[in-house]
């Protein structure tokens, strides 16, 4: 999650982040007259896919000081870009458009906090009924880098834990996919550069879009996922949703639904009040797709003591808790990608 203008902040919850998020406001709930029925079926057969051995395989090396902290415009962040592109090709996944996996970000863009061009990267699963509609899922899988004392930030929760989740709920879509169960819309795995710096890597996007967003149906955006904040020691099965509700009701009504059928998780809507004063709503990549009205889902942990620090490291991420989570973003957008007709704005 970015950092710009937020450090006092950060500083604030990471002493007292169980007072700050007590609160949990009340839900928008699905009222007896609002009758919400998941219309796609086959989604649990593949879930198998995601699995806690993955996950912490390869998160140990995506957060490991090999990466160098992945710092936008440094020598590890571009071996991060390469690793996701390999991992994509082993899957079998494609690229859109014949992009090569790589969307070229030029240095200016950057305004001066990048030393060279830096890429987003995508995977791509073509829709067969709708394919020019396209479901988005994101993650920013920079970091920042490395300290004057040659420390490395490994960035294991923010954001290995959601790049690498990507990877799993992609190889999940492409296992369904090799056995005939393609999305009915397409779905766009989008790793972006630059969030650290500035949210660069969706703004890019969303002013170079490879798939119109008129056409882009919403965004699940995953930025820490793999750990447990203060306020959630005794009840650790939970997930922070943010934005569900301010666009689309649709989405917010269908991502409560899977989890009262499937995932049974406690969701947290703590920090998605518009009074909330961390204004995390606006602090991640789904920000740059809300403000071209595009609905979005914010998933996120919460803060903790070892937020942007270099003790964020793979030790201390919860792979259960991690699978579970990544389990229920799957489901969520199996539901999107396959509905009959797409979600709409409010």
């Amino acid at each position: 999650m970015t950092f710009k203008c937020w450090s006092l902040i950060s500083v604030i919850l990471s002493i007292n982040s169980c007072n700050l998020n007590k609160k949990i406001l009340p839900r928008v709930e699905v009222n007896s007259e609002q009758k919400w029925v998941l219309e796609s079926k086959g989604a649990t057969n593949f879930i198998s896919q995601i699995s806690v051995d993955a996950l912490k395989k390869e998160l140990t090396y995506f957060a490991s000081d090999d990466m160098e902290g992945r710092s936008t415009g440094e020598e590890g962040q571009r071996k991060a870009a390469n690793y996701l592109k390999e991992a994509y090709q082993k899957m079998g996944i494609g690229t859109p458009k014949g992009l090569n996996y790589f969307q070229n970000i030029p240095e200016k863009f950057f305004n001066g906090r990048s030393k060279t061009d830096a890429v987003n990267v995508m995977g791509f699963i073509p829709g067969t009924e709708k394919p020019e509609e396209v479901l988005i899922i994101s993650a920013h899988y920079d970091h920042i880098g490395i300290n004057t004392k040659g420390e490395v930030f490994n960035g294991a929760d923010d954001d290995g834990s959601g790049t690498i989740g990507i990877l799993q709920i992609a190889k999940a879509f492409q296992k369904a996919f090799e056995e005939g169960k393609e999305p009915r819309r397409s779905i766009l795995f989008l790793h972006v550069v630059g969030e650290e710096i500035g949210l660069y890597g969706s703004k890019y996007y969303t002013e170079n879009p490879i798939f119109n967003l008129k056409n882009t149906i919403a965004n699940l955006n995953i930025d820490m996922i793999g750990r447990v904040d203060d306020a959630h020691l005794d009840q650790t099965k939970y997930l922070y949703i943010i934005g569900s509700d301010k666009l689309s009701k649709e989405l917010h009504f269908i991502n409560e639904a899977i989890n009262k059928q499937y995932s049974h998780l406690s969701f947290d809507y703590t920090f998605n009040d518009d009074n909330d004063p961390n204004r995390f709503y606006y602090r991640s990549d789904h920000y740059n797709f809300a403000k071209n009205n595009i609905p979005v889902i914010f998933y996120f942990n919460g803060i903790h003591k070892d937020y942007h620090n270099i003790t964020d490291t793979v030790d201390k991420i919860d792979f259960p808790l991690l699978k579970k989570r990544c389990e229920h973003i799957f489901l969520t957008a199996w539901e999107l990608a396959n509905r009959k007709e797409r979600i709409q704005l409010n």
